[in-house]
C-alpha cells in the first residue's frame, strides 16, 4: 500500500459563496500549470475539496510544488479506498504506521461523512477504526489533545479518503482571481517582495523596470529579468516591461534642484507606470515601499508623488521593517539575487540630501519647465516587453553577473 493521492484543501476559497466555482477552477488550472513537468498527474474535484492523483510520480516533488501555490490552505497524502469498514480500517492502520516513529506513541482519529448514505456515523466509526488499530500495534495509546499521529478519515461520495501527515500551503487566492497590477520592479530586495505579496491576494501581474543605460548595465536589467523568473514560480508568466529611462533622468538632473530630484523622478515613473497600467489592463500600481524607510518614503513624500495619478498604488511592504522583509526574500528564492551589486537607476544622481516633506506645489512649479506628456509618451512608446514563463529558470550561478 502506498499514498496515491494527494487531498488538497481551499484557503480564502472557502469564503467566496456563489464565485466559488470560479475560484477552485482556478485554483485546479493553476495547479495543471505548476505541475506541466509531471504529465501524469491527474486533477479532480468535489466540494471543497480538490484530489490530485500521482500516477506513480514522485509524492516528495509533486508536494513541493504545490506548497508554492496560492490557494491551497493545506494538502495531505492519502489513500483511497472502497466505502467499506474493512478497507478503512486496514487503509487507517498503514496509514498509522508510516507516520509513528519506531517508539510508537500516540494517536487520534477524526472521522467526517460527508456522505451521509454511508451506514455508520462519524462518531461511532472514530470508535470502530481508533479500536482497530488499538488491537494491531500494542505501543499505540490515544490522546485526543496532543498527539503523536492525528488520523483524518473523510467518507465522500465515490470513496473513502485516509490521510495522518498535514502539510502547509502557501494561502491566499488563486492567481488570476482578482484582476491585473502593474509591479515597479527595481533590482532591490522590497520590490520582488511585494510583488510575491500581490500574488498571494490572487492579482496578475504585468511588471515595469526603469533601465539607464549606460549608468545602469546589463548586469543590472538581468538581476531584474531573473527576479521576475523566480516571481513566475508564484504565478505563471509575467510580461516584463523595460523602459529605457536614461533621457528623462538626465533631463531632470539638469533641471531640477537637487533636493526635488528624488521627487520628480519618481513622479515621472509613477506616470509611466500609470500609462503602461492602462494599456495593458491593470487597474492599480504595487511597489515595494514601506513607511519611512527612506527619503521618498515619508508620508509627505508619498502624498506628493502619489499626486500625478489617481490609480489606486498597493504597497504590501507598508508596515514591515527591513528585517522583515529580508525574511521574505529569503524564502521565496529573491534575496540573493537582490544583494548582487548591480545598482538600478534609483542610485544614479543621487543628490547630497533629499527633500524628506517635499511640497506637491513646488514639484509641480519645477516640473512647468518640463514637457512632461512628450517625455512620458516618448518613454511608453519605446518600452521593450518581453514574456518571463514559468519553464524558463532564473540562472543557477550568479558567477556570470559579477
Amino acid at each position: 500500500m502506498n499514498y496515491e493521492h494527494l487531498l488538497v484543501r481551499y484557503a480564502e476559497l472557502s469564503l467566496k459563496g456563489k464565485k466559488r466555482k470560479f475560484f477552485e477552477q482556478k485554483l485546479e488550472s493553476n495547479i495543471r500549470i505548476a505541475l506541466q513537468s509531471y504529465p501524469e498527474v491527474r486533477t479532480s474535484r468535489s466540494f471543497g475539496r480538490m484530489f490530485i492523483k500521482l500516477n506513480g510520480e514522485d509524492e516528495n516533488k509533486v508536494a513541493d510544488v504545490l506548497q508554492d501555490v496560492f490557494g491551497i490552505y493545506s494538502f495531505s497524502p492519502a489513500l483511497k479506498v472502497p466505502l467499506d469498514e474493512q478497507s478503512i480500517c486496514e487503509a487507517g492502520l498503514w496509514a498509522v504506521k508510516d507516520a509513528l516513529s519506531a517508539n510508537g506513541g500516540t494517536f487520534k482519529v477524526s472521522v467526517r461523512r460527508p456522505n451521509k448514505d454511508f451506514p455508520i456515523g462519524s462518531q461511532e466509526m472514530n470508535k470502530v477504526v481508533g479500536g482497530y488499530i488499538l488491537k494491531k500495534i500494542d505501543e499505540l495509546s490515544v490522546d485526543v489533545h496532543e498527539p503523536d499521529v492525528h488520523l483524518k478519515v473523510e467518507i465522500r461520495e465515490e470513496a473513502a479518503y485516509i490521510s495522518c501527515k498535514v502539510i502547509k500551503g502557501a494561502g491566499g487566492l488563486p492567481v488570476g482571481t482578482s484582476g491585473k497590477v502593474m509591479l515597479m520592479l527595481s533590482g532591490g530586495i522590497d520590490s520582488p517582495v511585494a510583488g510575491y505579496l500581490a500574488l498571494k491576494k490572487g492579482v496578475t501581474l504585468e511588471v515595469v523596470h526603469f533601465h539607464s543605460p549606460p549608468f545602469t548595465n546589463d548586469r543590472a536589467r538581468q538581476k531584474v529579468e531573473d527576479l521576475a523568473k523566480v516571481l513566475t514560480k508564484y504565478g505563471a508568466k509575467i510580461n516584463l516591461h523595460v523602459i529605457r529611462f536614461t533621457d528623462i533622468q538626465t533631463t531632470i538632473h539638469k533641471q531640477i534642484p537637487d533636493n526635488y530630484e528624488m521627487t520628480v523622478t519618481r513622479r515621472f515613473m509613477l506616470r509611466i507606470s500609470e500609462k503602461l497600467a492602462e494599456i495593458n489592463g491593470a487597474k492599480a500600481i504595487v511597489n515595494g515601499e514601506s513607511l519611512g524607510q527612506v527619503a521618498s518614503q515619508t508620508l509627505e513624500s508619498m502624498f506628493t508623488i502619489n499626486e500625478v495619478t489617481n490609480m489606486p498604488i498597493l504597497r504590501p511592504l507598508i508596515t514591515m521593517d527591513k528585517l522583515e522583509v529580508i525574511d521574505y526574500a529569503r524564502k521565496i528564492g529573491t534575496y540573493d539575487i537582490s544583494i548582487l551589486p548591480h545598482e538600478d537607476c534609483c542610485t544614479i544622481f543621487l543628490p547630497s540630501e533629499s527633500k524628506t516633506k517635499p511640497n506637491y506645489l513646488k514639484a509641480q512649479k519645477y516640473e512647468s519647465y518640463l514637457n512632461i506628456d512628450e517625455m512620458v509618451d516618448q518613454a511608453v512608446d519605446h518600452v521593450e516587453t518581453m514574456e518571463i514563463t514559468k519553464q524558463e529558470e532564473a540562472n543557477s550561478s550568479f558567477d556570470d553577473l559579477f
